[in-house]
């Protein structure tokens, strides 16, 4: 089972690489800010890229034997939001009609369509290092998709799995063998029902919920997670089944707020998801370890992360 550790891109560091290349982990993920900084996040990450102090650390993982792969909220990106005064059929209708440049974006623009997949082509060649898998995601949260008379009718999932297709088209026009993520996450975690699955596109499924929904309605959304795990398997064929989990998120832990907090890991319940996600077929495990890096160890020292290929 293929293992990969994610950190933020300013937490990269000869010495994580090490600490993951020892401990037997095969992939290091970088991971830009989301939330919203997303974009701009995203725009520092490419700016670092073009540095010759990054891209020694890029090959110095590769030296060490890691895949190197990105895993961005890139809507905002994709979809600058400053194009929305004179193109406001770019973006998204929210559920009372009215256009907004808040989140995500319309497929109903045709024009729209082939900016963000021109956009994504440029995005996937300008990442240094990186494996021909790409994960751009669209913005978190609940009921952000578009409700324009084109999109309506098409739920988060299919609008996610339609903006994936035509990304990966234009991207494959450059890097033939490239596949991208349909992230299973809070509404998109249930499985496209208009849209077809093409070649190319592997799940990532991400239960975020089951460490963040309230306490009212908790039960309810982790059960769904869990769930969606054998519809979502039906859906998505291919050599690449992905979870991307929450075990070593100091980040989330922390509130995304620095300073970070003492972090202690839950190994139990570590080991109980690695045994249930072998058992439903999943061959490719993730998780986030942002907020461990020197600014933590200056404050509490090393965090192990042999347990994580232990298991």
């Amino acid at each position: 089972m293929k293992r990969s550790m994610i950190i933020h891109p300013e937490e990269l560091s000869r010495k994580w690489i090490d600490r993951l290349a020892d401990a037997g982990v095969e992939t290091i993920g970088i991971h830009p800010v989301g939330g919203s900084r997303a974009a701009e996040s995203l725009t520092e990450l490419l700016c670092r890229i073009e540095t010759k102090e990054y891209r020694d650390l890029i090959d110095y993982a590769h030296n060490r034997g890691l895949t190197v792969e990105y895993e961005l909220h890139a809507a905002g990106y994709l979809m600058p939001r400053n194009l929305f005064r004179e193109h406001p059929e770019y973006f998204r209708m929210d559920e009372n009609g009215e256009r907004t440049a808040d989140y995500n974006f319309c497929l109903g623009s045709e024009e729209g369509m082939d900016l963000v997949a021109q956009r994504a082509a440029e995005l996937a060649l300008s990442l240094y290092g990186t494996s021909h898998r790409f994960y751009f995601w669209m913005d978190d949260g609940h009921r952000l998709h578009c409700h324009c008379p084109r999109c309506r009718d098409l739920s988060a999932s299919d609008q996610q799995l339609l903006v994936l297709k035509r990304m990966l088209r234009e991207i494959r026009k450059h890097i033939p063998d490239a596949t991208m993520a349909y992230l299973a996450y809070m509404d998109t975690v249930v499985p496209p029902e208009k849209a077809v699955v093409d070649d190319g596109i592997f799940l990532e499924y991400a239960p975020f919920e089951k460490y963040t929904a309230s306490t009212e309605c908790a039960a309810e959304l982790i059960a769904r997670e869990y769930a969606m795990i054998a519809p979502l398997m039906a859906a998505f064929g291919g050599e690449v089944r992905k979870v991307l989990e929450y075990w070593y998120d100091n980040s989330l832990y922390s509130k995304w707020t620095k300073p970070p907090r003492p972090f202690t890991l839950n190994a139990e319940a570590m080991r109980s998801d690695i045994a249930r996600y072998r058992r439903d077929g999943f061959n490719y495990i993730s998780t986030f370890a942002c907020y461990l890096g020197e600014d933590y160890e200056a404050l509490y020292g090393e965090v192990d992360v042999e347990h994580f290929t232990k298991m």
